[in-house]
């Protein structure tokens, strides 16, 4: 089983972004043509600030394991940056967050209505670009997962600084508003290839577990990670009463008197940094870490299996490529 190395891996995507971004500027151009230059300057700001492009990329490879060759392909990839950036901008406004990527956030620098505005233009750009080079079937499926990216965040704000969440219910949520986006983005790309059923299904599924691995590692991130590596402020979900799953695995694990204690700091002032110094200890001591790193492991495990398939296929370079992204995930400190 052939897998990109990190060198490989950051050597293609770098070349495939040169490409993408070159279609998201020719794209632009035409959509934005006749538009007001503050919309123009918002989306650029926001679009060109940074980012991984891991979405497009995975529209690019999952469309080229099914056989789709040429430059045509990064204009629909371009759908997927669009919806992510718009997602951003709207969870930074209703986060009320001052930073993105290490820089002001789009509502910080241009004010909450031009994000919110901005946000609504890239969404309505991304369903045309769907629907103009998917199809309806493709069309389909991103609203599908656009509609459940909702209903998650709904789920989440249900369960705001609630210690009984269960692990099945953290794993709806975070199906829903993060995996369903990577799993229709996977499939999408075969549906633009024209790919098989078996094919759609097996990057559909390769994708919903790359999603879902992706998101604990976000968790563990947030606690444990570098702002000046994530660009986000260590302890932000805590701080918003999210319990995410090294928590809640801690939880699970603790005795009925630490688990009081631990809900009473998490119902209380959760802005102390003590406070955090606390959880994040308590976590450590029932290990909730490494319990939700081998839980995101063995989901990427899964994902890769999924791409058997493919093997014996022309897919050489394309699938290393998706096995490499999937070693990325597990491997990422931002």
């Amino acid at each position: 089983m052939k897998t990109a190395d990190p060198s490989e891996l950051k050597h293609f995507a770098g070349r495939e972004a040169v490409a993408l971004e070159d279609a998201m500027q020719q794209d632009l151009d035409t959509g934005l043509a006749g538009c007001d230059p503050l919309l123009a300057e918002v989306l650029k700001y926001a679009l060109f600030g940074g980012g991984k492009r891991i979405r497009p990329l995975l529209f690019i490879l999952s469309a080229r394991v099914c056989g789709v060759s040429g430059t045509d392909v990064y204009t629909p990839a371009a759908a997927f940056e669009y919806l992510h950036v718009a997602t951003l901008i709207h969870d930074d406004v209703i986060d009320n967050a001052g930073e993105r990527r290490g820089r002001a956030s789009v509502g910080r620098r241009y004010g909450t209505a031009a994000a919110i505005l901005a946000g609504d233009w890239l969404h309505a750009r991304s369903m045309h670009l769907v629907g103009q080079l998917a199809g309806p079937e493709g069309l389909e499926v991103f609203c599908r997962s656009t509609a459940g990216m909702v209903d998650g965040e709904f789920l989440q704000l249900r369960h705001v600084a609630d210690c009984e969440i269960t692990e099945e219910q953290y794993f709806a949520i975070i199906h829903r508003k993060t995996a369903l986006l990577i799993a229709s983005t996977c499939e999408m790309g075969a549906i633009y290839a024209g790919g098989s059923a078996k094919q759609r299904e097996a990057l559909a599924s390769y994708g919903a577990r790359l999603g879902e691995a992706f998101q604990v590692i976000d968790d563990l991130l947030d606690y444990q990670g570098i702002t000046a590596a994530t660009g986000k402020r260590t302890g932000n979900d805590f701080c918003e009463g999210k319990l995410t799953l090294p928590l809640i695995l801690a939880l699970a694990r603790a005795d009925a008197a630490k688990r009081e204690s631990i809900t009473a700091i998490i119902a209380g002032e959760r802005q102390d940094p003590d406070h955090l110094i606390i959880v994040t200890r308590f976590i450590e001591q029932h290990n909730g870490f490494g319990l939700a790193r081998a839980t995101a492991e063995a989901m990427i495990d899964e994902a890769i299996a999924a791409l058997s398939i493919f093997e014996g296929e022309d897919a050489g370079e394309h699938l290393r490529m998706l096995r490499g992204l999937a070693g990325y995930v597990l491997a990422r400190n931002r």
